[in-house]
């Protein structure tokens, strides 16, 4: 770690070089799996992800102290205007297993709450950030918008966020999130049989880390995964973080960032809850949809761990979206695409089958 206020000593001389990470060879082969496809891809950036980019500020700095990191979180705000109606929105605190901790959540229940009483689908949803950004508040549209395009209940974690709680804190918040969620099944008006993790991002890296420990716990309480832009890997080398990692919003500096205040420890990155493209197997895990973005320096390891999960025997529903940028579908407010996404997950949701009876 640095005090100084920028990336540690080790990410400014080569930004998590694949030794650094004591890469796998699965890892390395899944990546070089992925560079064919990835080469063929020469869209043009959309022209509303153009405008952001342009529009955007200059990126804040690379801070390790707290007060400072707490002053960059503050830039990420609800979005302005109204978001889409829905039944009800309720903000309660989840106990978590570690002792004295409570989770914050905030449930959505759509519009359509009100006219049946048929328990709905259940999607927890984890928010990107890095593991160090992110809130509630920024992604409350999107879950409005998400709980009526799925026609689901949406429970919104605001898991506990590094370097305050490094690593598997968030992915611990989340996973017993996803367990209070079914427990209280009944109560939501949701269907234990269809409960969904998702996430974006940062967010989609625990909602796969999720689905992993769902599995090797033998709780079997996820139906299914909707893995927005994941992070899945430690690797900053891959094709795409050399093609994209500069002027398409995300950087490969602010994940070297990210993933210095997440782990606590070097040997963690290799942790599949950490990187769960390192898992030696996924076999077992629920099918998933896992969407990229053209201009997003994950796009790679997204891609990679799709091509892993499909080898598993894991069905997979994959979206690449072209000329997009990391972080399209929380900002509706600017993209056309974003909504596109959005009845385009719901549509997967609403299609998970019946309730069951409980």
């Amino acid at each position: 770690m640095t005090n100084d206020g920028g990336v540690s000593f080790a990410l400014r001389n080569r930004l998590l070089p694949r030794e650094f990470f004591n890469m796998s060879c699965a890892s390395n082969a899944q990546t070089e799996m992925t560079s064919d496809r990835f080469r063929k891809l020469n869209m043009p950036l959309d022209p509303q992800a153009k405008a952001f980019l342009e529009q955007s500020p200059p990126a804040p700095p690379f801070p390790h102290d707290v007060a400072s990191i707490n002053e960059i979180r503050k830039l990420t705000v609800r979005l302005d205007g109204e978001p889409q109606p829905v039944a009800k929105v309720e903000d309660r605190l989840v106990p978590g297993s570690e002792g004295g901790v409570e989770i914050p959540v905030r449930i959505y229940w759509p519009a359509s709450a009100d006219d049946s009483e048929s328990p709905k689908a259940g999607l927890v949803f984890l928010h990107g950030g890095g593991w160090v950004l992110g809130n509630l508040d920024g992604y409350d549209h999107l879950c409005h918008a998400l709980a009526n395009a799925g026609d689901c209940v949406v429970v919104s974690v605001d898991y506990r966020l590094a370097p305050e709680h490094r690593f598997p804190a968030a992915a611990e918040d989340c996973y017993d999130a996803t367990v209070w969620t079914a427990q209280h099944a009944a109560e939501l008006g949701v269907d234990p049989q269809r409960i969904v993790v998702g996430g974006d991002s940062a967010g989609g890296n625990l909602a796969a880390v999720v689905s992993l420990m769902d599995r090797d716990r033998a709780t079997s309480l996820v139906a299914y995964q909707v893995l927005i832009y994941p992070i899945t890997d430690s690797n900053l080398e891959t094709p795409s973080y050399l093609k994209n990692g500069e002027g398409y919003f995300l950087t490969t500096e602010r994940m070297a960032w990210f993933w210095d205040l997440y782990l606590s420890d070097q040997s963690e990155a290799s942790n599949p809850y950490a990187s769960p493209l390192q898992a030696e197997s996924l076999d077992g895990l629920p099918p998933a949809y896992v969407m990229t973005a053209e201009f997003d320096p994950l796009l790679s390891e997204g891609d990679a761990y799709a091509d892993r999960l499909e080898a598993a025997g894991v069905p997979v529903e994959r979206e690449l979206y072209d000329g997009q940028i990391h972080g399209f579908v929380r900002r509706i407010d600017l993209y056309d695409r974003a909504t596109v996404a959005i009845n385009r997950i719901g549509q997967l949701i609403r299609g998970l089958g019946k309730p069951s009876n409980h």
